[in-house]
This record gives structure tokens, sequence and C-alpha cells, in this order.
């Protein structure tokens, strides 16, 4: 079967996220995809879509100065968590392809496609760009096709669905530093609560 077929095959509907009760967010745990090096002194966590245009504005516009400032320099990892929003059939999928890719793949997949997701809006979600993911996903197409159909993969996003919820995560982006819910995801609100915890270590 031809992959844009196969990619049209797998959409998936999933409603809008709702609030829940309140929770501590998840831990990272083996298997995540992580931008940084593992023992680094701060963890961000980002709860984002891939069809969420602020998300998007973050990639393009912040994440650049992040890394540099502090993902290249070892003092922190970035670890991007899914919380799909409408549509949420385009959202889900590329969520699925950003998971089946090869590991050392994940972030450069993940900044391709929220690169791309003007134009995919603009398309209606389009194959082609699950199809650019998927080509650079450091795998061969068919196995990350298929990883996108294990039920496997399904479950796996939904218990992070779920853990999002619990921890009151209702809206994308979201960001927690070291646990604690960040209100401001700029640069300079990202900095006021991770150069504090930098300077303590």
């Amino acid at each position: 079967m031809r992959l844009a077929a196969l990619i049209g095959a797998i959409f998936l509907a999933c409603a809008a996220p709702a609030a829940a009760q309140v929770a501590a967010v998840p831990p990272v745990i083996a298997g995540e995809r992580v931008l940084g090096r593992a023992d680094a002194p701060v963890t961000v966590i980002e709860y984002a879509s891939f069809t969420c245009p602020h998300c998007a504005e973050w990639a393009h516009h912040v994440l650049p100065d992040f890394k540099a400032r502090w993902i290249d320099t070892g003092k922190v990892r970035l670890v991007y968590r899914d919380l799909p929003t409408p549509p949420g059939e385009a959202a889900v999928l590329a969520a699925k392809v950003s998971r089946c890719v090869a590991p050392e793949r994940a972030f450069p997949v993940i900044e391709l496609l929220f690169a791309q997701q003007g134009s995919a809006r603009l398309m209606r979600w389009p194959a082609g760009w699950f199809i650019n993911a998927v080509e650079q996903g450091g795998r061969p197409p068919q196995q990350i096709a298929d990883c996108v159909e294990d039920p496997a993969t399904e479950a796996a996003l939904n218990a992070d669905l779920d853990a999002a919820r619990a921890a009151g995560v209702t809206g994308t982006p979201t960001f927690f530093v070291d646990g604690v819910r960040v209100a401001d995801p700029t640069l300079e609100g990202l900095a006021a609560v991770i150069d504090p915890l930098l300077a303590g270590r």
C-alpha cells in the first residue's frame, strides 16, 4: 500500500482535552522525546499540539534561542509531550508520527512539523505534511507507518493525555519547569524561572 494511502487510512478522531482534577505533572520516563542532556540540572516539559498556531510560533520564535541559551550548554533538557487540539485527526496523526521516528530524529521531525504547519493548515492538513515528517524520520517509512497503526502507540498517547488532564493542562503550549507550571512561555518568562534554579545548583 502506498504511504499516502496508508496515512489517510489511519486518521483517528480525537476530542479536545477537558480540564480535570489537578495532580503533579508526571516525571520523565524512558522513551520520551527529549532534547538535551539526560543529566541536565533543569527539566522543562512542554505540552503542545502540532495543529496549534501558538505552539508553532513558540517553536519558530523562542525555541532557537532557548536551545542556544540552555540546551546547547547542557543546562536544560526539553521534553515534548502531546496534547492534541482541533482538528484532532491531524493533531493525533502528527503526534503518532513524531513518536514513531528514530529517537534521535524526534526533535528534527517536531521542528519540521511546526515549520510546515502554516502551509499544511492552508491546505487542510494534506498527506504530504505527514509524509515529509516520515521521510525525515530515520526509519523505513513502512516501519513508521506500522508503528503509527500499532495499538500500543495509541495507548501510550492516551496515557499521556490522561496524565496531562490530571495535571490540569487544558491548553497549548503549556510549560512546566522542574514540575512547576510557568505562566509566561516567552524566553524572558522562562528565564525568570530557569536562571534562579541554575544559580542554586
